[in-house]
């Protein structure tokens, strides 16, 4: 960490452009483990690694775009895609699995534990927005499973740069249940998450078409609609299945998917979910 934070949304998009993307501890194992086993190396086997991180999946995109060869036409999102372009090898030698994001928080266990907490978040979302796709019979389904799992990628970026921010953010919306939470990003960094997103998309020039899946003033566009509700349910549930704000996405979910809210339920075991968190004791 600096000494002295970023102050402004450029300030940050600056320093995290020339700080490196951490990576999970879970990667970097298991990227060693497969080096080490030249018999089992294979892109498929390294692409599987990485898909299930969202830092490791940007950072490679990232790298990727910006060593883009003159002729290539086609931006590539697909990490498998991006392994055979860029060579297996050459991806261990210049995409070091470092620094790790879980000793980024600098002894915080409380901010580690909500970091951790986002990045299953935005597994669940890519989970979801993965089977949604497939059912709508979306041939190019792993391009919306990463812009599900990449569309909370500057809250991970910024519980490891700046904790102390962060926990202070979510003082404020436990104090005051009413309170937006991309109003108390503004008041305690100056600028809402999202527009870091936006700028750090734009700034790493990530694929385009990455960009307007992660773009919610789109979600007139179905795609653009199945990560945008992927992304909102993960993260209501992740309150309880009993969250006010479920019944909304379920009839979201279910004009995607035509499908009524109930059996959308019934897809999701939230009905289960429900019973079981009224079971619970108080």
């Amino acid at each position: 960490m600096p000494q002295q934070k970023p102050q402004s949304l450029n300030g940050w998009v600056a320093f995290l452009g020339h700080s490196g993307i951490p990576v999970l501890k879970q990667t970097a194992r298991d990227l060693a483990s497969l080096r080490e086993n030249p018999e089992r190396l294979s892109a498929r086997r390294v692409a599987e690694i990485i898909a299930r991180d969202p830092m490791m999946t940007v950072k490679l995109l990232r790298y990727l775009q910006q060593h883009k060869h003159r002729k290539q036409e086609h931006e590539v999102m697909q990490i498998e895609q991006a392994l055979l372009m860029l060579g297996v090898e050459a991806f261990f030698n210049k995409l070091a699995p470092e620094p790790l994001a879980e000793e980024m928080p600098r002894g915080n266990l409380e901010a580690l534990i909500h970091l951790l907490h986002v990045v299953r978040r935005s597994h669940r979302a890519s989970s979801y927005a993965l089977d949604w796709a497939v059912r709508l019979r979306d041939l190019h389904f792993e391009e919306v499973r990463i812009a599900a799992l990449l569309h909370d990628l500057a809250e991970m970026l910024m519980w490891c740069f700046a904790p102390d921010d962060m926990m202070k953010i979510r003082a404020m919306k436990q104090q005051d249940k009413s309170l937006r939470s991309h109003a108390a990003q503004e008041q305690v960094l100056g600028f809402p998450l999202a527009a870091l997103q936006s700028a750090l998309a734009r700034e790493w020039n990530l694929p385009k078409l990455l960009l307007a899946l992660m773009d919610s003033t789109r979600a007139n566009e179905q795609r653009v609609r199945n990560v945008v509700l992927a992304v909102n349910l993960a993260r209501h549930s992740a309150n309880g299945w009993d969250d006010a704000a479920l019944p909304g996405d379920y009839g979201g979910i279910g004009d995607l998917l035509h499908m009524k809210p109930e059996e959308v339920m019934v897809m999701l075991g939230a009905d289960a979910g429900i019973l079981c968190d009224l079971n619970k004791p108080h």
